[in-house]
């Protein structure tokens, strides 16, 4: 049986789809306006727009600013999981064009970064040539699927104009100082200042540098050290230049940092896996001390957790950037060292939210990247006397103990080394420390489950209290000391538990027999009296280590005077964007992997012509040295959000009128920021946490009006599907493989084993969009997509599914396109009343879908009215179109075509969504059950909107009713309405 000549198939779709998009490039259907600027459109101001706005002026349209999380343009291009978020972004713009409303919807690409790199040294080709066709790539895949993007807002994160701004908010870190005294907006206290200001500040005496310093964990210049607040006024314009540098944002120090030889480079935290190795390569990662460029992100961590309450995010995300940060509130205490051969007045700080525990505090434990062990001569040359053999590790003296130790600690992840049902491993160093509450002498052990980036990276250890210490102390043969009293039926152990506090005093402190709250309180007190303790807050945030040994990044737009090498000097901004050199080999130099003393060599120290530069910085022209690390891929995607706005801007960061209209705030005391942003919660940390940071440097420095990046967040789960390995535990392509009659799998004749994961490459089991938009069409695989399942969650991929969608839009094809002659099917006859209700509750249940990004379950509500219209004949014009409508933000290039054949000229895209009739929405009558005693005795039909008084009196009316209750007293009438009443007698 030959396909009727005007069927809707894959054919008809592609041409249509591909006539569709051509159209809308041409007419720009999609872009956005500005305020201001070469962008501007109707917007002429801020003001105009919302008092427009207000007044339901056409004029000025409402604005909506919708994001994905851009990205990264690989070689291999998209499989059909990457758009779940994209398409479902799409709709939502698609749809609030419909709702009248000035959309601003684009796409970007996260260009930098280490992978371009690998396959540059790889294959020889320039990174940025490989990009730049994974770009074009990636952009015609999204193109083709109908995304509704302003296209001359598109980016790449690699292009020069966009380095350049890149690089000038860098310099804009590098010139502020977090004062956290100074007043903010709604409240706020503490924000970023010039560096100017600091210098007039600590010039004027109204700055106490140490008194800041040790607020900020900053530390001071080595010729600041013995100096006091006295000595300040005194200081000379350089003293006080460099004293000021020490606050910077962005500053350069002696960093403890992953260095990973395999990679050849540092990495941060996030790309360090949780077995210690590189997340890109799987090759081991060590902790070393290096140079490195960092970001001061410490500074705003109370900021970054305070308004997480005032943006819509997800509960679960929120709690994971809290806890990232990790602030608790303790205290700080110092222990008096003995036994450091370079200093006999050696001491180092722990930090503790028990002060009131330190009466039970028996031995304390450093991590083994603490400064005290950085120096094996610090450490003492034999073992004291009644060291016990546990404690030494098999080593004849604590240096080589110690160093051993480090050695090994130095090779495990994170999570490794803290994992709860790890045994305790540790060897004394020692050196013993005093309790300075009651002059116990406790000895120092070195133990990784202690970590340098938690508080000091030194514990005292309370094993009657604490679980770790506890089972630490029990190995070692240490004392355990009991200052909280456990309940009578405690069987041992670290009680963690609450209790009154015993074996708690000393002659001038007894806290026995008080709650926790006060012991802390009175201990914290004491400790401060005496001058061994104070009250501080600490974080588990660590500032963000900002240098990559790598090519294929932004530049540091600085320079060094080979006579001053330690200090750097900021590019003038007419000297940006500060390119990358030509270079013939990309690769840092590589190092035995297990090799963790080996130092980084960049590729940009090997543009030697590059590296040093004769400029004229405001001295005469003069020789410089440039920074050849680079930045980390993080940076572009800290502030894409807002060159989205003003792409074609070259004078400043963004236009504030521009700025304003697209991320103000709308109502008082609101932080402002993107309207929707979607991506996948791999993101939680790692780029929400940093673009969190530059925003509010910038908003600080007055550069934006909106406090935070993104206001509302959304994160879409995944598209998982099959895959197969075979004997050997290797991945074979998913497509080749067989489903057996006897339900087993095979590949190439050989038995292969099924399991689900996340698509991708690495699992073989990757479907490209190409394949989907030639067998079935673009709506087709956005329709299957939105239809899986509730958005937030993760779904399986089942390509012999997406023909449901298809024939789902071919019925509605057939509503009103004749299959044999092509010719309009629909009726102008009035619709029935039936299918006008049918129409209006689908448009009532579709637009409280689509406002709440429950596309699946609109898309059901679509296919009910479908398959209403198909079975009443010549589909009327009037339920027709508002079906058309609701579908176009789902298919938008049938949608296109058919209401094009229903008659009409202009697109779709901004014609106004249907709105429901409330009388029509509404049910005719429902059924209101009617129980006596429990028991269903009678039924009525009533109006759906009946009041609970007017219910109970129709019911006691009824003359069924009166018969049931003949005879029986009735002591309660309980009224559901409009749907059971229920007579208690």
């Amino acid at each position: 049986m030959s396909e009727a000549p005007y069927r809707y198939t894959a054919a008809v779709a592609d041409e249509i789809e591909r006539r569709w998009q051509q159209r809308w490039d041409e007419d720009g259907t999609f872009y956005a306006d500005n305020p201001v600027g070469e962008l501007r459109g109707e917007v002429e101001s801020l003001e105009q727009a919302v008092s427009a706005s207000a007044a339901g002026s056409a004029e000025a349209a409402e604005k909506m600013y919708i994001m994905d999380m851009f990205p990264y343009p690989s070689g291999a291009g998209l499989h059909v999981g990457h758009p779940l978020g994209y398409i479902a972004t799409d709709v939502v713009a698609r749809h609030q064009r419909m709702m009248g409303k000035n959309v601003l919807y684009t796409m970007g690409y996260d260009a930098f970064g280490l992978p371009a790199e690998q396959y540059a040294v790889q294959t020889g080709t320039h990174p940025r040539t490989t990009t730049e066709s994974n770009v074009a790539n990636m952009r015609r895949q999204l193109h083709r699927l109908g995304l509704s993007h302003d296209s001359r807002r598109s980016l790449a994160t690699t292009d020069p104009a966009f380095v350049k701004w890149t690089q000038w908010i860098f310099l804009r870190i590098f010139d502020s100082w977090y004062d956290p005294e100074a007043p903010n907006a709604d409240g706020v206290t503490g924000r970023a200042r010039p560096i100017a200001e600091l210098r007039d500040e600590l010039r004027a005496g109204t700055v106490d540098p140490f008194a800041l310093a040790d607020r900020q964990s900053i530390d001071l210049p080595t010729a600041w050290s013995d100096r006091s607040p006295a000595d300040v006024s005194a200081a000379s314009d350089a003293e006080i230049s460099q004293l000021a540098d020490a606050f910077r944002l962005t500053y350069i120090s002696e960093t403890p940092v992953n260095w990973c030889p395999g990679l050849g480079t540092v990495l941060a935290n996030e790309e360090v896996t949780a077995e210690g190795r590189s997340e890109r390569g799987n090759f081991p990662v060590f902790t070393r001390r290096l140079r490195q460029w960092n970001m001061r992100i410490t500074a705003f961590a109370d900021r970054l957790i305070d308004d997480l309450d005032r943006v819509d995010w997800p509960e679960s995300i929120r709690s994971m950037q809290r806890n990232w940060i990790g602030r608790s509130h303790g205290a700080q205490i110092t222990f008096p060292t003995a036994g450091v051969a370079t200093d006999p007045n050696a001491s180092f700080d722990v930090f503790t939210t028990r002060a009131d525990t330190l009466f039970g505090a028996t031995f304390c434990v450093l991590s083994p990247e603490h400064g005290l062990l950085q120096d094996p001569a610090a450490l003492p040359a034999q073992w004291p006397a009644e060291t016990k053999d546990d404690w030494t590790g098999g080593a004849a003296t604590p240096r080589e103990a110690v160093e051993a130790y480090r050695a090994r600690a130095a090779a495990l992840g994170e999570d490794e080394r803290t994992a709860d049902d790890r045994e305790k491993t540790g060897v004394f160093t020692g050196l013993v420390a005093t309790n300075p509450m009651d002059g116990r002498e406790l000895p120092v052990f070195t133990a990784d489950y202690v970590l340098t980036g938690y508080g000091t990276g030194a514990i005292m250890a309370v094993p009657a209290e604490d679980v770790r210490d506890h089972a630490f102390a029990t190995k070692f043969d240490l004392p355990i000391i009991r200052t909280v009293r456990p309940p009578a039926d405690f069987e041992g152990g670290a009680w963690t538990g609450e209790g009154e506090k015993i074996n708690s005093a000393n002659a001038d402190l007894d806290l026995d027999g008080l709650d926790k709250d006060e012991a802390k309180a009175r201990a914290t007190q004491y400790a401060s009296d005496k001058g061994f303790g104070r009250a501080r807050t600490t974080y588990r945030l660590r500032d963000w280590l900002f240098s990559r040994q790598r090519y294929w990044g932004e530049p540091f737009p600085v320079v060094y005077d080979p006579e001053n090498p330690e200090v750097p000097i900021p590019l003038p901004e007419s000297m940006l964007p500060l390119d990358l050199p030509e270079v013939a080999d990309f690769s840092p130099k590589t190092f035995d992997p297990q090799d963790a003393d080996t130092e980084p060599q960049t590729p940009l120290s090997r543009a030697t012509e590059w590296a040093t530069v004769e400029l004229d910085l405001g001295e005469g022209l003069k020789t410089y040295h440039r920074e050849t690390n680079t930045m980390p891929q993080w940076a572009g995607s800290s502030w894409y959000h807002l060159r989205y706005i003003d792409p074609t801007e070259d004078d400043v960061l963004v236009r504030r009128e521009n700025e304003e209209y697209w991320l103000g705030a709308r109502e008082d005391g609101g932080v402002g920021g993107v309207d929707l942003y979607v991506g996948g919660v791999e993101h939680a940390v790692l780029h929400l946490l940093y673009a969190r940071f530059w925003h509010k440097v910038l908003f600080d420095r007055g550069d934006v009006s909106s406090q935070e990046p993104f206001h509302r967040l959304f994160n879409q789960g995944y598209i998982q599907a099959y895959a197969y390995t075979d004997s050997r535990g290797v991945y074979v392509p998913a497509e080749e493989v067989v489903a057996e009659a006897d339900g087993t799998f095979t590949y190439q004749g050989e038995s292969v084993t099924q399991e689900y994961g996340k698509m991708g490459k690495s699992l073989k089991n990757a479907v490209a969009p190409d394949d989907m938009y030639e067998e079935y069409g673009a709506d087709t695989l956005r329709v299957y997509e939105m239809s899986m399942g509730p958005l937030d969650l993760s779904r399986p991929w089942e390509t012999r599914a997406v023909v449901g969608s298809q024939r789902f839009l071919q019925r509605l094809w057939r509503l009103v396109v004749d299959e044999e002659s092509g010719d309009l099917t629909v009726s102008d006859e009035p619709a029935d009343l039936a299918t006008q209700q049918a129409t209006h509750r689908a448009i009532d249940g579709v637009s409280r879908d689509m406002a709440q990004m429950h596309f699946n379950t609109a898309i059901a509500k679509l296919i009910e009215l479908v398959n209403h219209l198909t079975k009443v004949g010549a589909a009327p014009r009037e339920a027709v179109e508002p079906l058309v409508l609701m579908v176009s933000p789902l298919a938008p290039h049938l949608a296109e075509e058919l209401w094009s054949r229903l008659g009409h000229d202009e697109s779709i895209s901004r014609v106004s969504y249907p709105v429901a009739d409330p009388a029509l929405v509404k049910a005719d009558m429902v059924t209101c059950v009617v129980q006596v005693k429990g028991k269903v005795r009678h039924k009525i039909e009533v109006d759906p909107e009946i009041s609970e008084a007017d219910l109970e009196a129709r019911v006691m009316a009824e003359q069924r009713v009166q018969e049931v209750l003949e005879g029986q007293t009735v002591r309660k009438v309980i009224v559901r309405a409009p749907k059971i009443v229920n007579i208690v007698v």
